[in-house]
């Protein structure tokens, strides 16, 4: 049977898999998989695949369930779940089978991850607790009373946190769960703003917890710091450490090394600067950098709509402490890294290709991972790293989307390299139609990616084969400010957008011009969050483009420093002062793509979320106000508060398919004329 093109709606038929665990023996491995439900809804459960491919379904309930973790002896493994509402609570589940065991009784609010401790008696996990006077207890009485719902009472201006919502005063905490009585309490609650990396000890009478000791650290250069915390609550701070960011605390198995991610630039809040693995000694000292003469980043995000994005670093140490395994973005591509403790970066697998890392087996010979690419959504996957004498190909264990990809025809991205300024080299991509003919001319829209420091590359993008099978040429590149390409490139537009960036979409907006399948009378120009803001710098700057959609977008840089979770520091990432004289203000006003307004003739649709806590929504009533007060043809879309910046990944079905639909409706009518 001919396949056939991809549809908005096939969404319903993608299984998406996440988060991959293999046990100590290294012979199955646990991951969610996720599918949308009868209900408009995320269904959410733990399965687990043997080496030979035979799955496993864990957990049914309601509530679903997630982040699960194989006890040390590999017997049993934990997991989150809401099932028991109205908050979350930790499960355990016998690998000999039986039913699930909730662990805690936690009081309402929200878990952050566990550990397991080496012995298997105990878990460390971050939990808070939610406003007291927000409960489903508390709501339910003010309900009974004809109450109004409370104010939000705030001290700190940590308060929000986009995809996390509203928290005021609460933070996280550092807590133990005792396996046997089922007892929790907290251990340790230093940390202003609530946030901590953490790993046990291998003796497991300790933790090693990274957080900032900064009273406001908003406002102040990132100074993060390793403490190590007994049982009992008692903490000291290793000495010798430098001032910066540091997260993902790893305690090498041995027992001498705590190894983190971090970077030194106390005035680097946005990340810039490559993520470098350190290690320090347990007992302190000063760290040393094992990745400082490569021009690797541990941070590097591909972006696509079918994973949520992540910004983190993953990285696991060798069984015999010898180095660490870590997740290597590189132009576009995602690979497994090896780094050995006496430094360097050893690239473990290879092609055109996304490999996210999960754990590494008791003996070190197989790590999990998912495996995917631009045509091939992630499966679960198994890799072993010193198997023969070539790179290791990853061994796909899952077929989850067998019925996906045998009856969907997709548009192969097509690479490319060229000129652009300053001997620069722009690397992007080009999806074609799926019906393409030469010598027809298409019409073609031009995708800027968000961050802006991440990465576009090798992983699958459902909304891009949308519009390609919609008829579209398809074209997403990685401009300066991007990872993935080294320091000096994403540093390019530090704190200075709509400069070396922009030169490079005009290089990219050529390069279109001159391909023969492309109409150049009809192309459109879109992106999300920084994609968002450039698509209005590049309408503000240019009539190229026939049709443009900013999404969830910047336009202010003034308002924005203010109104983002994230807000502005004077002469940080960006230079000047949103709360300063007029010579402080000018910087910020003229980075901001509102500011060109006035030139602006491209018909524009403005898609926002009120949700959104990242970009706010008057980011787009700027732009919307501005089009419509001077007669651009416009259009606003917005999702209601329960979305937020990440609505295009992880928003409602029915609101991503109406937001697609939204799209190519837009296209059609202003680049198929």
């Amino acid at each position: 049977m001919p396949k056939r093109p991809i549809r908005i709606d096939d969404l319903h038929k993608i299984v998406f898999v996440g988060d991959p665990q293999i046990n100590p023996t290294g012979d199955r491995v646990l991951f969610t998989r996720k599918h949308i439900g009868a209900k408009n809804n995320y269904v959410t459960q733990i399965w687990s695949v043997d080496l030979d491919g035979r799955l496993t379904q864990w957990t049914q309930a309601d509530g679903g369930a997630s982040h699960a973790r194989w006890s040390p002896d590999g017997s049993q493994f934990a997991f989150i779940s809401g099932r028991d509402k109205p908050g979350s609570q930790i499960y355990l589940i016998p690998t000999s089978g039986g039913e699930a065991k909730k662990l805690s009784s936690l009081p309402e609010g929200k878990i952050a991850g566990f550990k397991w401790s080496p012995d298997g008696s105990r878990l460390a996990f971050l939990f808070r607790e939610e406003i007291p006077n927000r409960t489903e207890v508390a709501k339910k009485l003010r309900e009974e009373k004809g109450l109004s719902a409370p104010p939000y009472e705030i001290d700190d201006v940590w308060y929000r946190l986009d995809g996390d919502g509203y928290f005021a005063n609460q933070r996280f905490k550092v807590c133990l769960l005792d396996i046997e009585s089922q007892e929790h309490r907290v251990l340790y609650e230093a940390a202003s703003d609530g946030n901590y990396s953490f790993d046990w000890s291998p003796l497991g009478n300790e933790l090693a917890i990274i957080h900032t000791i900064a009273k406001r650290p908003a406002a102040e250069p990132p100074n993060d710091q390793i403490f190590r915390v007994d049982l009992e609550g008692q903490a000291w701070r290793l000495e010798g450490l430098p001032k910066g960011r540091k997260t993902a605390a790893s305690w090498s198995p041995d027992g001498r090394l705590i190894a983190y991610a971090g970077d030194t630039d106390e005035a680097d809040p946005w990340g810039v600067r490559n993520l470098r693995l350190y290690v320090v000694s347990a007992s302190g000292g000063a760290p040393e950098d094992l990745t400082g003469h490569t021009d690797y980043d541990l941070s590097v995000s591909t972006l696509s709509d079918t994973a949520e994005a992540s910004f983190g670093s993953t990285f696991c140490w060798s069984p015999d402490s010898l180095g660490v395994y870590a997740q290597i973005g590189w132009h576009g591509e995602s690979q497994l890294g090896f780094i050995p403790v006496s430094g360097g970066v050893q690239i473990k697998t290879e092609g055109a290709h996304q490999v996210n890392l999960g754990n590494i087996s008791a003996d070190g010979r197989r790590i999990a991972a998912l495996y995917g690419h631009a045509t091939r959504l992630p499966e679960v996957a198994v890799i072993q790293p010193e198997l023969g004498t070539g790179r290791p190909f990853p061994t796909v264990l899952t077929d989850l989307n067998h019925d996906f990809h045998s009856e969907i025809k997709l548009s192969e991205p097509e690479e490319f390299w060229i000129d652009s300024t300053d001997d620069t080299k722009l690397h992007g991509w080009v999806m074609k139609p799926i019906d393409y003919l030469a010598p027809h001319r298409y019409p073609a829209i031009l995708q800027i990616h968000g961050g802006p420091h991440a990465q576009y590359g090798w992983a699958f993008f459902h909304e891009m084969q949308v519009l390609a099978a919609q008829g579209f040429v398809v074209v997403y590149t990685n401009p300066r400010g991007s990872k993935g390409y080294g320091e000096s490139f994403c540093a390019a537009i530090r704190g200075d957008w709509g400069t070396k960036d922009w030169e490079d979409i005009q290089t990219a907006t050529r390069w279109m011009q001159a391909q023969t399948y492309v109409h150049p009378g009809q192309m459109g120009v879109m992106g999300g969050s920084y994609g968002g803001y450039m698509t209005n710098w590049v309408i503000g700057h240019t009539n190229d483009f026939k049709g443009a959609i900013t999404d969830r977008c910047v336009s202010n840089m003034l308002s924005m420093a203010g109104n983002s979770d994230f807000p502005f520091n004077k002469n940080g990432y960006f230079k000047g002062d949103a709360w300063g004289p007029l010579e402080e203000i000018k910087e910020l006003w003229r980075q901001s793509p509102i500011s060109y307004f006035d030139r602006v003739e491209t018909p524009t649709l403005v898609i926002h979320s009120e949700g959104d806590l990242r970009c706010n929504v008057e980011q787009g009533e700027q732009v919307f106000s501005a089009l419509q007060m001077r007669g651009i043809p416009s259009r606003f879309v917005r999702y209601p508060s329960t979305t937020s910046h990440g609505m295009s990944r992880s928003g409602p079905p029915d609101l991503r398919e109406h937001r697609l639909n939204e799209i190519v409706t837009w296209m059609t009518r202003y680049l198929k004329k």
